[in-house]
């Protein structure tokens, strides 16, 4: 659970309330997914960080591993992929656990991940997956970048990772989409996923804030939502609220999509699914206010509803649709099953079909679709899906092009031990089908469960 707890920002309470352990091996917990009730079909990757921690326990956070331990890992790997895993993925990027140490992965050497990926090169199955390390000068990103490639020359097994545009980075979104060129002019098999837009976190009064370790914040969040309001009502506290967002103290210590200090600059007001959002600092110099009065103006408001984006990368859309056009890349990077209170992922496919194909025109509605489709369906090897054709499985989505997009966001309670999420659903879908079952019609689950296991190649040609 340290891997998840501050790396995917998922909850202890939450997990140690949610998961009914019934396995300890990668290929048990195949099995007691498959036979758990789901609503779509799920595959799964072995992870490196579970995997290490599994053979090596406590040492997994603090060196290399012997060679008995990359033995076990090996085999662990091996029954994983036998078992149906359809990958092995791992981080080498700023990933910490909740007690401050990189995440296990990260302790790992790369001849270790050579080794691993060597496993399934031997069996001729499986993806690997790798959020990589974009930090550092020029010439060090370039031999870290080196090693993803040669890697996937050597192995024979495609590689995958996400692409994002971060500032501090400067041109390594361009150096790693050209990289995928690189291996496949020496014979590797390398694609890149892309988020479709800015990526971004979430936050708001249903949530979190940026200001609520803050004293005076601190003691109000504490309350009802009638009690927020009237202490944001009351003179003397909106005056410690406001000098506490502006003045801080704030840390600069935030990793991935963790709490960031606010840059009212860039923080946009969520009042429209795919926007145009406006900024906070433009609106208080529109208003001739601060920043921190426009916020809690707008959550007096909206009775604390409205939400607000902070970006974190791709904040220049004319590059993101370069990534999209890229013929290595895919839809994808998404964080629909971590960042539950942070990041709304979910809604990418609809933003999708809404911004670049209806709004932008920057592809046609047959492209969209493919982008969605076909095009993960094959980079995953996921056989018989993404086509519309006799033979192949009956998932399907009927929507309306002209009114799909993302609806607006909402705070729930309702993860096991009172988590909490947010929750976005879709306008202009009519129904989304599973396995020729519909799953949910208008929004609403049908109570149907038609969601399988899609097992990897090795599991598959054993049956």
């Amino acid at each position: 659970l340290r891997n998840l707890e501050r790396a995917e920002d998922m909850e202890r309470a939450t997990l140690l309330a949610g998961i009914k352990w019934g396995w300890e091996t990668f290929a048990e917990y195949l099995d007691v997914v498959d036979r758990l009730p789901k609503g779509i079909n799920y595959a799964g990757f072995l992870g490196h960080s579970a995997l290490r921690t599994y053979v090596m326990g406590e040492r997994a956070f603090d060196g290399p591993a012997t060679q008995d331990d990359l033995a076990a890992m090996k085999r662990e790997l091996e029954s994983a992929m036998r078992a149906g895993a359809i990958g092995f993925s791992t981080s080498r990027s700023q990933h910490y656990t909740s007690d401050g140490r990189p995440v296990a992965s990260r302790i790992a050497a790369w001849d270790e991940i050579r080794e691993l990926v060597g496993v399934m090169s031997r069996l001729n199955t499986g993806l690997f997956e790798i959020t990589p390390d974009n930090w550092g000068d020029d010439a060090d990103r370039a031999a870290k970048q080196a090693l993803i490639r040669d890697l996937a020359v050597e192995s024979g097994r495609p590689v995958t990772y996400i692409t994002i545009k971060l500032p501090p980075q400067g041109n390594a979104w361009r150096e790693m989409m050209a990289l995928t060129e690189d291996a496949a002019a020496r014979g590797g098999r390398m694609w890149t996923q892309v988020i479709a837009r800015q990526f971004q976190t979430v936050i708001g009064f249903g949530t979190r804030l940026p200001f609520d370790h803050l004293p005076t914040w601190s003691s109000i969040r504490k309350g009802s939502v009638a009690e927020q309001l009237r202490a944001m009502r009351d003179p003397t506290t909106r005056a410690h609220l406001v000098q506490e967002a502006m003045h801080g103290p704030y840390s600069n210590n935030a990793v991935g999509p963790e709490m960031r200090p606010p840059n009212w600059d860039i923080m946009m007001v969520l009042d429209a699914p795919t926007g145009p959002y406006r900024a906070v600092a433009d609106i208080a110099r529109e208003k001739g206010i601060l920043p921190a009065d426009v916020l809690i103006d707008i959550g007096i408001a909206s009775n604390l509803e409205r939400f607000f984006v902070q970006p974190l990368g791709n904040h220049d859309l004319d590059d993101v649709l370069t990534m999209l056009r890229h013929p290595h890349s895919i839809v994808g990077g998404t964080d629909s099953g971590a960042h539950v209170s942070q990041i709304l992922d979910s809604s990418m496919p609809s933003h999708l079909l809404a911004y670049w194909v209806r709004q932008k025109r920057a592809f046609t509605l047959e492209e969209g679709v493919r982008k969605l489709t076909f095009d993960p369906a094959m980079a995953f090897g996921l056989p018989r899906r993404g086509l519309l054709t006799e033979g192949h499985a009956a998932d399907l989505v009927v929507f309306d092009p002209e009114t799909i997009g993302p609806g607006m966001p909402v705070a729930a309670n309702d993860l096991p031990a009172n988590g909490r999420r947010l929750k976005q659903k879709a306008t202009g879908i009519a129904a989304s089908i599973v396995g020729g079952e519909v799953l949910m019609r208008n929004n609403e689950p049908t109570g149907a469960t038609p969601g399988r296991l899609l097992r990897g190649s090795l599991a598959r040609a054993s049956n």
